[in-house]
């Protein structure tokens, strides 16, 4: 039993605690939603609902942002032809393959990427030429790299899906050869892309020159000319 001080004590401690919760509360009565049904009362923050509303601020830039984007509209005619609708913003590949029939050629192959027969798929389409616009190519030779990159891209995660669902073992050697070799590719094709960007000179490095009596050094840049160079 305890002690008259010791439950002194006690109350002091307890008065102080409901105290702490009283001035410090953890969620307002807003914030806080039922975890189960019932008698029970337990109650967690709100987050849901706070997520919910920065995803939809989210959406609402993105579909801001999609009007610069460089879109394609897709449809098949009785004919049996593909009408292709370009719009949005194409400034920036058009800056870098300003030839009409390079651009043409561009978008045909990239919008039939992922169609199949009759069926047309945008969403591929506008993948693949977004992806070329926002790695912001510089000139035509980067318009096609950038352009075979994606479409990489797409029959890897296509073979990638595939691996995911075979039912023989032949099926299974089959798509893992064909991912390897994809992914492989893309890894080349990411290495062309930065090199070619780079454009590095290949830098010869002395260290150490000997002149022997009666011998000249330059130290600096020497340019040397072609055979076919003008002497003057």
């Amino acid at each position: 039993m305890a002690r008259p001080e010791n439950r002194g004590a006690l109350k002091r401690k307890r008065g102080r605690t409901a105290h702490d919760r009283r001035t410090v509360p953890l969620a307002s009565e807003d914030d806080l939603c039922p975890l189960t049904a019932g008698s029970e009362q337990a109650v967690i923050p709100d987050i849901e609902r706070a997520t919910m509303k920065l995803v939809k601020a989210k959406a609402n830039e993105i579909d801001k942002s999609r009007c610069n984007e460089p879109m394609v509209s897709l449809a098949w005619t009785e004919e049996g032809k593909l009408n292709i609708d370009v719009h949005g913003d194409w400034e920036r590949i058009v800056e870098a393959t300003p030839n009409t029939g390079v651009i043409k050629e561009v978008i045909r192959g990239l919008s039939v990427l992922g169609s199949e027969g009759n069926r047309v798929d945008e969403a591929t389409a506008g993948f693949a030429l977004g992806f070329v616009d926002i790695m912001k190519p510089r000139d035509a030779i980067e318009v096609l790299l950038l352009s075979q990159m994606a479409a990489t891209h797409q029959a890897t995660m296509t073979l990638a899906r595939r691996l995911n669902h075979v039912e023989t073992l032949q099926q299974q050697e089959g798509a893992e050869r064909a991912f390897n070799k994809l992914a492989r590719t893309f890894t080349t094709q990411m290495q062309a892309l930065k090199r070619y960007r780079a454009k590095a000179q290949q830098t010869v490095r002395v260290e150490r020159v000997t002149v022997e009596d009666g011998g000249q050094a330059i130290v600096g840049s020497v340019e040397a000319k072609g055979a076919d160079s003008d002497e003057k």
